[in-house]
């Protein structure tokens, strides 16, 4: 393979070794239930993989980071650091899931039976920063919400206290993202 001209390699020199999940300096819970409910697990899959979820967070962050990272460098780590905590929401709700007696396994499971498997066409990834970090607000603020209705629908002290700290991430994530607009 060659290259055309003598042009030097490009090179992204943005460096995320070091770099910290961005959650709010609180201890989680810990991740136990009270007693198998497929019901509560299914409420977490769709936390878990649904079209407001963990997994679509991740990947539109990460999405977002890769685009970025090349020439916006700082706001491409806060994207990732972001992301890295999600994550560990991703994995902790497995964890309850498993513990509530449902499956991992990329299918959101919703009220009424109907099923739907993970996929990108969930992401909102605009090309502008702005547009960016606006779906990536917006994003945040539904799965507050959507925590929240969870929560509601659960008598599961152990699992609604660990969503009850996610939340608190996510509104991190929130005020975070909103310095970045700030600053654009």
């Amino acid at each position: 393979m060659s290259m055309e001209g003598n042009a030097a390699p490009l090179e992204n020199t943005c460096s995320f070794h070091g770099l910290a999940p961005a959650m709010m300096a609180l201890p989680y819970p810990p991740v136990r239930v009270q007693a198998k409910n497929r019901v509560y697990a299914d409420l977490l899959s769709v936390d878990y993989c649904g079209a407001v979820s963990e997994l679509s967070a991740i990947t539109q962050y990460i999405n977002n980071e890769n685009r970025l990272s090349y020439e916006k460098c700082p706001l491409a780590k806060t994207l990732l650091s972001i992301a890295m905590a999600e994550m560990m929401h991703l994995q902790t709700l497995g964890e309850l899931i498993c513990l509530l007696g449902g499956e991992v396994d990329f299918v959101a499971r919703y009220c009424g039976g109907r099923k739907r498997m993970w996929t990108p066409q969930y992401l909102t990834l605009p090309c502008q920063t702005a547009e960016m970090l606006a779906a990536d607000i917006e994003s945040e603020k539904q799965a507050i919400a959507q925590y929240v209705m969870h929560i509601k629908q659960m008598d599961d002290a152990c699992v609604t206290a660990v969503l009850q700290r996610i939340i608190k991430d996510e509104e991190y994530h929130i005020m975070m993202l909103q310095a970045l607009m700030k600053e654009l």
